[in-house]
């Protein structure tokens, strides 16, 4: 007697107690009209990473050195998201595709999160666990340092604008 493998069965009771199988059919991935903010995000995206891996190449970094190019596209972005947060929810009406599209797509896409971790990976494993260190509370930082300079410069310039 051969067993049926339990995935080739026909489900018969709902995935979650408190939704009836008909409703599980109905559902989407992605809200109704997100379907171009799923766009914006996905053009940004690739934009900004396009930005970085171009940084990345005009500013290279040998592989068991202090890489300078990472944490300053991460600050840069950080000072960018910063200046732009200000800018569209204090001084602009903007479209309600820009958001999406700059600060989670481009700017997303830009800095990087998972360079940073494997930077810390390679100068661990190359044995500089001070470098690894320092690295990771640098960029913290840095980034953290460059926004809230950013906000407090933007919001600065735009008061002076004002008067």
């Amino acid at each position: 007697m051969s067993e049926e493998a339990p995935w080739s069965r026909a489900v018969t009771e709902p995935v979650d107690p408190d939704v009836a199988p008909a409703d599980l059919t109905r559902r989407s991935n992605t809200a109704p009209g997100q379907g171009p903010v799923v766009a914006v995000v996905a053009l940004g995206g690739a934009i900004g990473a396009c930005a970085r891996y171009g940084a990345s190449l005009l500013w290279t970094t040998a592989p068991d050195s202090f890489p300078w190019t990472t944490l300053l596209v991460n600050a840069v972005g950080c000072a960018v998201i910063g200046v732009f947060m200000v800018l569209i929810t204090e001084a602009w009406t903007t479209h309600r595709l820009v958001r999406p599209f700059f600060g989670t797509g481009v700017l997303g896409g830009f800095t990087t999160f998972s360079t940073y971790t494997v930077d810390i990976q390679k100068l661990l494993t190359a044995g500089h666990p001070r470098a690894a260190l320092g690295y990771l509370a640098l960029t913290l930082l840095a980034a953290l340092a460059a926004v809230w300079s950013a906000v407090w410069l933007t919001r600065r310039a735009l008061v002076r604008r004002q008067r």
